[in-house]
């Protein structure tokens, strides 16, 4: 369920469902247990790493398994609140819409394209939502309950990606590092590689051949600093209805600008690039050319989802290249 504007009840969700939970927390236990041989060892060091490792393991599947799945239903009248731990039993609360004095829209402080819901009641208490999913639509969906609840004054967010914007905006603009940060850098890599070399003639003992290898390694990795340092400065996406523009940096600092056209699109997808879906997924576009866009970090599967389907909208994507 998601935030869409398309029902006359909103419903936010938070909280991985228990066969989720079940298989992390059981992935968890397993590493955590391949320490135990070292529990029947002699070596008071090994003792030590399993026990913390055991430990540190338990935790974890306890953290996994007690944290409560939150569901938020918001109706023109009232706001349903439903927290739930796994195999223990639902927790509800209805906060009536007389109850209601003000609302606030928050946003997160790990990711630009996460917003939350927060009510204040009468009696002075605060109330976060789970986040939106509909990250796309969040003006829409703020003026919307702020009316059915007759909350003055909401002051709309900040939101680079919300459907409004005639440009959405992925990203930071690129821009090259300095001459200073690189030479720094540069030093550095240098610095490393001659380190071993002058330590062993400062001992008096004579160099081996992993210290003569380092030295041309050192002036390599120096090179490649500045040659390659701005490639990794990422990409600026401005997503416009009919094209989207993506700019990056060539090694030298250059700016580099594509274009993407909704008839040049093979595929659009929403891809994981990390170990959460809850904080690492991106957009990806691949050209009928064979080049392969992916977009900065966007958050939740579900917000990706959002931007991805606002993507296909603009650039008029047509289903059989529609994969989100």
């Amino acid at each position: 369920m998601n935030d869409a504007t398309t029902s006359n009840d909103i419903r936010l969700r938070e909280g991985s469902s228990i066969a989720q939970r079940l298989v992390v927390a059981g992935s968890a236990a397993a590493v955590a247990l391949c320490f135990t041989p070292g529990l029947f060892t002699h070596d008071a060091l090994e003792i030590v790493i399993s026990v913390v490792a055991l430990l540190a393991g338990a935790a974890f599947v306890g953290v996994v398994m007690l944290t409560p799945a939150v569901v938020w239903i918001i109706t023109p009248d009232e706001i349903l609140i439903g927290r739930q731990r796994p195999f223990g039993k639902l927790q509800t609360r209805i906060v009536a819409k007389d109850d209601i004095t003000g609302l606030q829209v928050p946003g997160s402080k790990t990711a630009k394209a996460r917003f939350q819901l927060a009510f204040t009641l009468a009696s002075g208490e605060r109330l976060t939502s789970p986040p939106l999913s509909d990250v796309t639509h969040v003006h829409d969906t703020v003026a919307r309950i702020a009316a059915q609840f007759d909350v003055p004054d909401v002051e709309a967010p900040v939101n680079p990606l919300d459907a409004s914007n005639s440009e959405m905006r992925l990203g930071d603009p690129v821009e090259p590092f300095s001459q200073r940060d690189l030479s720094i850098a540069a030093l550095i890599a240098v610095a490393l590689s001659v380190a071993p070399y002058a330590y062993r003639l400062w001992r008096g003992l004579p160099p081996q051949w992993i210290d003569y290898l380092l030295l041309p390694l050192g002036l390599i990795a120096a090179f490649g600093v500045y040659r390659f340092a701005n490639l990794v400065t990422g990409a600026f996406w401005i997503i416009r209805e009919g094209d989207i523009r993506v700019e990056r940096l060539w090694g030298n600092g250059q700016p580099r600008v594509d274009q993407i056209q909704g008839h040049d699109v093979k595929a659009i997808t929403v891809d994981r690039r990390g170990r959460s879906e809850d904080e690492h997924c991106i957009v990806t576009i691949r050209l009928r050319s064979g080049r392969r866009f992916r977009s900065p970090r966007i958050g939740s599967r579900n917000e990706a989802r959002a931007v991805g389907t606002e993507i296909v909208r603009r650039l008029g994507i047509g289903p059989e290249a529609n994969q989100i």
